[in-house]
């Protein structure tokens, strides 16, 4: 943890940046498998790039994933599944089948919503994690923009039994601020501490756990 903050690193393509990540602190690490991210890895290269890392702290990260695309990530090691969809085009018969072949413990949703677009409630018993990101209509994740923080802290006090990942375009010029205005004790990482699309830049993480760990000390 980041100073009673828990980070996940997600978008790992390369061993170093994974190994960078466990030592400065992260308690997940996040592989992308869909084929159409930058941050893209097969299932072989993520089980080489996660040598040794218990199931707990790995996380694999689909689109709209279909069952044997679940099954077979269930027997390659992974103990939590986030799954991305576009929720105005996604029912909740299909959200339900994903909380079932997962299990709601390990199961992290996040759903694509337009601006204005309220979280659909009658999901929320699916899933025991949910992860807040930015919108982009031709996007799911990674894309460098910061996400709805007053929707999101309002989210996270209306169901506090949830866990609420902020996720968005973070990084070490403006997670002060992210936490401070969420009080978010959950973040997810990725293009806010990168080069470039699924390189991890250890001085910019590095940067980031000192400023939440300034402002946990304030």
């Amino acid at each position: 943890m980041f100073s009673g903050t828990e980070v996940k690193v997600c978008g790992i393509t390369r061993r170093g940046d994974a190994l960078d990540a466990l030592e400065l602190g992260a308690d997940l690490l996040g592989f992308n498998f869909y084929p159409e991210s930058p941050r893209c890895v097969s299932l072989d290269l993520a089980k080489e790039l996660a040598a040794d890392l218990p199931e707990s702290r790995k996380v694999a990260v689909v689109v709209l994933p279909d069952p044997s695309l679940l099954e077979t990530l269930r027997g390659h090691g992974f103990g939590i599944v986030q799954i991305h969809y576009a929720q105005a085009a996604t029912d909740i018969e299909r959200l339900e089948q994903w909380s079932t072949l997962v299990g709601p413990e390990k199961l992290w949703l996040a759903p694509r919503r337009a601006p204005g677009e309220s979280l659909d409630e009658r999901a929320l018993s699916l899933a025991d994690t949910w992860l807040w990101d930015a919108f982009k209509a031709d996007a799911f994740g990674g894309t460098g923009r910061t996400s709805d923080w007053a929707g999101f802290k309002s989210m996270r006090e209306r169901f506090p039994d949830k866990n609420w990942v902020l996720a968005g375009g973070l990084g070490p010029d403006n997670i002060r601020d992210a936490v401070t205005e969420t009080g978010t004790t959950r973040i997810d990482l990725n293009s806010g501490i990168e080069i470039s699309p699924g390189m991890k830049d250890r001085n910019r993480l590095e940067r980031v756990k000192s400023e939440i760990g300034a402002l946990r000390a304030d």
